[in-house]
């Protein structure tokens, strides 16, 4: 069999690059349809639309189908039902095969891989079609770590798109390269991170980017305390980290629980491939086995440099009020 030629852990990530991409295109069909099936979870800012309901189905039945032994957990709780052909996708991308497995992880084997999937992370900036702040996650975790990741973005370009289509309307242009909607990011720890172009924040520069629906004082208060230039509220761990890696913003803040361990773990390992750091408030790495409690009670502090100016500056009555 081809298969066997490669790694268990570079076969997952291949296909999990294919399954994300088809998960972006389910989301991007749920909007052009115009029926979100918007239902609220917990409270109102809690949502969950037909897109993340389906992009899960899909997800999760697609990843079983070729990796039996896995232990998946996707942040929608949904009644098993058999799943649409439709939606099972079972390609993968061939340009991750090509890439060496780092050998600290070439005996892996699927029994031992923990999966976590947010189908649509940023659900109620989706609901409010801001869109860009939309991603989908598949992060894969070994022995409690996190280290490989899948990042898709449905709406990469999506504001160049809308001037494009602008454009076209008033004929002054064609469709030009960068008309593609939509862009999948990977990584491995010890392989690197791929998909993107990295950027840092100008020198000396301290911009923070933190929630923009789950604020309150402790949030604001830890903020504050990092003394920023300037502070960007936007929705999705996964447009958080982005932001990071594509230099616009220095930290990621997050003084509260309400992240879970969904939204960490595939922008943790595409953030820690190229140098960064992702932790609690308190600095303590985060746990993906498949008993740890999926919140994230002490919160988020990521930045791509200088971990320690940030993590110096988080109030100490902020990390009192925040316990692992």
């Amino acid at each position: 069999m081809m298969a066997s030629r490669h790694t268990v852990l570079m076969r997952l990530v291949a296909s999990a690059y294919s399954i994300a991409q088809k998960a972006g295109t389910i989301v991007r069909g749920v909007i052009a349809e115009g029926d979100l099936g918007i239902v609220e979870k917990t409270c109102p800012t809690d949502l969950q639309t037909k897109a993340d309901r389906l992009a899960q189905m899909s997800i999760c039945s697609s990843l079983a189908r070729k990796f039996p032994k896995l232990t998946i957990i996707g942040e929608e709780d949904l009644p098993f039902e058999e799943v649409d052909q439709e939606l099972i996708e079972d390609g993968q991308w061939e340009e991750i095969l090509k890439q060496p497995c780092p050998s600290q992880y070439s005996t892996i084997k699927e029994e031992d891989l923990v999966v976590w999937v947010d189908p649509l992370d940023g659900t109620k900036e989706y609901t409010e079609g801001l869109l860009d702040n939309v991603t989908v996650l598949i992060g894969i975790a070994y022995e409690g770590k996190a280290i490989a990741g899948v990042i898709n973005q449905p709406y990469y370009n999506y504001q160049s798109n809308e001037k494009q289509k602008l454009r076209e309307h008033e004929n002054e242009a064609k469709a030009g390269p960068d008309a593609m909607l939509g862009r999948t990011i990977w990584g491995v720890l010890g392989l690197g991170a791929f998909g993107f172009q990295l950027k840092e924040v100008p020198a000396g520069k301290h911009i923070i980017t933190t929630t923009r629906s789950h604020s309150n004082k402790l949030v604001t208060d830890c903020v504050t305390a990092m003394n920023p230039d300037d502070v960007l509220r936007v929705g999705g761990a996964g447009n958080k980290i982005i932001q990071l890696i594509e230099g616009k913003a220095s930290a990621y803040v997050f003084a509260s629980p309400g992240c879970k361990k969904w939204d960490t773990c595939a922008p943790e390992v595409i953030l820690h491939a190229v140098g960064g750091k992702l932790t609690d408030i308190h600095g303590n790495a985060l746990q993906y086995n498949k008993e740890v409690k999926h919140m994230n009670s002490a919160g988020v502090l990521a930045t791509l440099r200088n971990y320690d100016y940030y993590a110096s500056r988080v109030p100490e009555s902020v990390k009192n009020a925040l316990v692992p």
